[in-house]
This record gives C-alpha cells, sequence and structure tokens, in this order.
C-alpha cells in the first residue's frame, strides 16, 4: 500500500511539472513560470504534510524521488559555481576598465559587503532585545541534544586556529583542491588564485601584446563556453523551485516552529530590517529601489527556495548584467566575494543575535556597548570565509561565538527551525552580493541605466 501512496506523490509532482512544460511551450514569461512553480509547491508540500505527517515513511520515501528534480536541479548549480567563479574573475581582468580601475572597485565591493554585514549585526541584536530573546526559551529534546553536542565539538576545532592561521585559510596552497570545494573557503580562494592569473595577464599584455591577444581570446571563450551552460541550466529553474518547494514544507515541523515562533519572527523581522537598507542603498546611489525589488525577484526566490548563495551565482550574475546592467568585471566580483565574504543573513544577523541570547547565561550584560562593539567587530571578521552552501550561518556562529569565548550549543537547540530561517537568511545573502555590485557599478560610472530602466517584461533570465 505504500507503495501505491509513494506513486501518487510522484504522479502529482509529475503533473505539476507538465503545467510547467505547457506554460514554457506556450511562450509564458520566466517570471510567470518561477512564481507559479512557488506556489504549486507550496500546495503540494501542504497537501503531503497534512495527509502523511511531516515525519511518514511514505513522505520520506517519496521525498527522495523529488530529490530527483529538486536536489539534481541544485547539484547542476553547484556544479558550475567553481568555474563560473574562476573565469569571471579571471574574465573581468581582460576588460580594460576593470583592469584600471580593479583597486577601486573591489575596495568599494569590500566595503558594501563587510560594511551591511556590520550593520546585519546590529540590527540582529536590536531585534533579539525588542523581542526579548534568551537561550531559556529553547526547548531541548534529542534531536537538539546530539546537534548541541556536534557543535560543541566544531567549536574546539575553530577555537584551536588563531585568526592569523583562520586569515592564512583563505589562501589556495592548491587551488586544484580549492576546484572540487573540499574546503569552507574553497570559493574565495579560487577568488583569489583567479585574481593572481588576472595580474599575471595585465603584466603579459604590457610586455608581449601577441601572447595577450591569444591568452585573451582563450578565456574569452572559455568564458562563453561557461555561460552557455549557465543558461541552460537556468531553464530547469521553475522544476528545480517546484521540487524543492513542495519537499521543503512537506517536511516541515510546523509544531516546533510554532514552539520557537518568537525567535523565528524575531529572525524575519531582523532580516527583513536589513533588505529594507539594501533597498535604501539603492535609492541614495539614484536609482529606483521598486525596479531592483522587480528585477532581483528571480535570484532571490531561488536563494530563499534552495538555502544556497552558491547555487544562486549564476542566477545573481546574469540578473545583474542582463537585468540591473551593472558592467560584467563587478557582476562577477560581487556574486563571486559575496559567496564567502559578508554575508548579511548568515555571518551578520544570526550570529549576533545567538551571542545577545547567550550572553546572559554567562553573566555579561547582552546590551552592554562594549560588548554590542565586540560583537559587531568579530562578525565582521569572521565573515571573510563563510560557506556559500546551506550551513554556512551555522560555520558563521561557531566561528563567533568561540572568538567571543560563548558556548556554540544554542545553535543546535535551533535544529528544528534551521531550515526556515535559513530560507530568509540566504535571500538577504544574495540581496547582500547584488546590492553591491550594483552601488558599486554605479558609483565607478559602469552601471548601463538604460538597461535598469528598461520593464522587465521586455527582459528576460533565459537570454
Amino acid at each position: 500500500m505504500d507503495i501505491l501512496f509513494i506513486l501518487l506523490n510522484v504522479v502529482a509532482l509529475l503533473l505539476f511539472v507538465g503545467i510547467l512544460i505547457i506554460m514554457q511551450k506556450k511562450h509564458v514569461s520566466f517570471s510567470k513560470r518561477v512564481f507559479t512553480a512557488l506556489g504549486l509547491g507550496i500546495a503540494l508540500g501542504l497537501a503531503l504534510n497534512f495527509i502523511y505527517g511531516a515525519t511518514s515513511e511514505v513522505l520520506a520515501e517519496s521525498v527522495q524521488w523529488y530529490n530527483l528534480i529538486g536536489t539534481g536541479y541544485v547539484k547542476l548549480l553547484q556544479m558550475i559555481v567553481m568555474p563560473l567563479v574562476f573565469i569571471s574573475i579571471l574574465g573581468a581582468f581582460t576588460k580594460i576598465t576593470i583592469g584600471k580601475n580593479f583597486g577601486k572597485m573591489a575596495a568599494i565591493i569590500l566595503s558594501f559587503l563587510i560594511g551591511t554585514t556590520a550593520v546585519a549585526a546590529v540590527v540582529g541584536i536590536g531585534s533579539a532585545a525588542i523581542f526579548d530573546l534568551n537561550s531559556d526559551q529553547i526547548v531541548q529534546g534529542d534531536a537538539e541534544s546530539a546537534r548541541a553536542e556536534y557543535y560543541e565539538g566544531r567549536s574546539a576545532e575553530v577555537a584551536d586556529k588563531a585568526l592569523p592561521q583562520q586569515i592564512l585559510d583563505l589562501v589556495p596552497a592548491n587551488p586544484f583542491l580549492d576546484f572540487t570545494g573540499a574546503r569552507s573557503t574553497s570559493t574565495i580562494a579560487v577568488v583569489i588564485f583567479a585574481a593572481f592569473l588576472g595580474f599575471a595577464y595585465l603584466g603579459v599584455s604590457r610586455r608581449d601584446k601577441d601572447n595577450a591577444t591569444i591568452i585573451k581570446k582563450g578565456i574569452d571563450a572559455g568564458y562563453a563556453l561557461v555561460m552557455s551552460v549557465v543558461k541552460i541550466v537556468l531553464r530547469l529553474t521553475p522544476f528545480g523551485i517546484l521540487a524543492i518547494m513542495a519537499r521543503t514544507v512537506a517536511t516541515s515541523d510546523f509544531g516546533a516552529i510554532f514552539n520557537l515562533g518568537k525567535f523565528v519572527v524575531a529572525s524575519y523581522v531582523a532580516l527583513a530590517i536589513v533588505f529594507g537598507m539594501h533597498l535604501l542603498i539603492i535609492s541614495l546611489s539614484g536609482l529606483n529601489p521598486i525596479t531592483y525589488l522587480k528585477k532581483a525577484a528571480e535570484p532571490l526566490l531561488f536563494a530563499f527556495t534552495s538555502r544556497s548563495s552558491a547555487g544562486t551565482l549564476p542566477i545573481n550574475i546574469n540578473t545583474q548584467t542582463s537585468k540591473l546592467g551593472v558592467s560584467e568585471g563587478i557582476a562577477n566580483f560581487s556574486g563571486s566575494f559575496g559567496l564567502s565574504i559578508g554575508q548579511n543573513g548568515c555571518a551578520g544577523v544570526y550570529p549576533a543575535m545567538l551571542a545577545f541570547m547567550i550572553a546572559p547565561s554567562q553573566g555579561i550584560n547582552p546590551l552592554d556597548p562594549m560588548f554590542i562593539l565586540t560583537v559587531v567587530a568579530v562578525v565582521a571578521i569572521s565573515s571573510f570565509g563563510v560557506a556559500g552552501v546551506g550551513g554556512g550561518a551555522t560555520f558563521a556562529a561557531i566561528l563567533v561565538l568561540s572568538a567571543l569565548n560563548l558556548p556554540v550549543a544554542l545553535a543546535g537547540l535551533l535544529v528544528s527551525v534551521e531550515p526556515l530561517i535559513d530560507m530568509g537568511r540566504t535571500a538577504v545573502n544574495v540581496s547582500g552580493s547584488m546590492t553591491a555590485g550594483v552601488a558599486t557599478a554605479k558609483i565607478t560610472g559602469e552601471l548601463d541605466k538604460e538597461v535598469y530602466d528598461t520593464p522587465l517584461k521586455t527582459q528576460t533570465a533565459e537570454a
């Protein structure tokens, strides 16, 4: 009988996939297909959760089949992340303007990423204070206890590394190992390696024009090939969102979410304020924030459903260049840097909230100005090298809490609501990197205002 129910669940997903295929054949806009997929996924997930319950064996088996589409799509995106990061950074150096303005451009992007993360930490502390959050409010079950013990073990590993060693970990001793994503700092290591090659190219271009021309043609050809793969994968976005959202909603423990409702609400209030800060930055740059909101919706929606900043990178860069008018070089740098540096949600809001909640149990006044300044400084420094995949917030929390000599077990006690909160955090991370790209392009004069102001309906992420 279970096999029959599993089959019915798979057929239901395939029927919704069929609807999206029909919409695609009828040339329904990409945006409408993405939002339709989101709605269908939520509806299907709620139905499955109501019928079977979040922990049923039938649902667990059904989700395995759903993962063929959902997780399969995310893996395809992750497959092209490292090649895209590498060729995007290297390709940026073949643009003369980027070569001349690299220092200024990189400094502005990093200032936005790190600065907004520091502000996000303050917002996280403020939200935790307003909602009067503390560690005593967290219910501890078997799953939470096991996760807490695991995080305490991870904390010991982090504590063994001094800050200079953590900085050294960013340097790619073996770039080929980092291309596999073997380390939490692999993405930033690939960025550094590509930048070295980029500067080497600039040196060759000054000394040997003929070889520089050959190298540029090779880089441009590689970039064209990788972007062609990106476009193929992006066409699968509606199907990926459908399966991911159905799985997420179907397996959500709404009882646990209700018990930790105040923490969830406080987290989303903080994330909403940080997102509002992004819109304010866009507005202060002399651009229409509503236009940004409309055009950034697709990558933000995918980041929300997939919980992967790295997986969202291809959509992030494509949206910046084709919809928001950001030059390729700046879009590539802001998107790539944003994977591991200055993630506003995961490395800013979340660790700061946990530090505020834990401080009273250690005899620390969480509203002490010196404590707040210390948290903000540690958050800003620790935001370097945060992994751009699901779980990056946990790594950031371990770094921050360990640096503050606070116990890290609380991060494990929030395991039941982690996926729900991580969805919002990841969307804010991606918005932060896109905001840095748009604002930097405007400041450096490399924003195509005509493209930015072009109505969304005439643009497409698949172009």
